[in-house]
Order: structure tokens, then sequence, then C-alpha cells
């Protein structure tokens, strides 16, 4: 591969490699390794595969994909700890409510 070097001392393929750049990896494995305390199991568990596909997508530079799975991992974090404190709370206001005779 020959190249011509460019005015400023640079080759063109190195101004190619650096526009090239990838966009930082958003995954969200914190937020649904958080996730899995709550009792939404069957969507944490979701959530966390989701998280280690765009991991491991964007490791194989599949950017896109990356961010359309990580996306969805970060839905579905939010929802299940959502759910995860509505039982919760429903729990404790059962718990402290009910008189035992």
């Amino acid at each position: 591969m020959n190249t011509k070097p460019s005015l400023d001392g640079g080759s063109d393929f190195m101004k190619s490699a650096e526009a090239q750049e990838s966009p930082p990896m958003r995954n969200y494995l914190c937020l649904t390794m958080f996730t899995c305390f709550c009792p939404a199991w069957p969507i944490n568990i979701v959530a966390l595969v989701f998280s280690v596909l765009a991991q491991k997508s964007y490791y194989e530079q599949d950017y896109d994909g990356s961010q359309r799975l990580g996306r969805k991992a970060l839905h579905l974090g939010i929802v299940s700890f959502v759910i995860g404190l509505v039982i919760i709370t429903a729990c404790i206001i059962v718990h402290f409510t009910t008189h035992v005779v």
C-alpha cells in the first residue's frame, strides 16, 4: 500500500483512520447488574443479557447494533427497577397494615 504524504506530513490513511473513531460504549452493565437485586427477575435477566450482547457487539465493531442493544438494556433496566420499587412498596404496605389477631 503506497500512500502519498499530504502537505502537513501525514498520510491519507492516517486521516481516514482518525476520522473513523469509535463512539463511546454504552452497555449500561452497572445499571442492569444493580437491577438484578430488584424482585422483577425475568425482566432483570433479559436486561442483563442485552447489556452483555451490547458489549459483545461493540468489541466486534458493530457500533449500530451495540447502541441498539444498549438502549434496549437501558429501557428494560429502568422498567425492572420501577417494577421492583412497586413490588417492594406493595409488600411494605401490606406488611405494616395487616393486623394479626
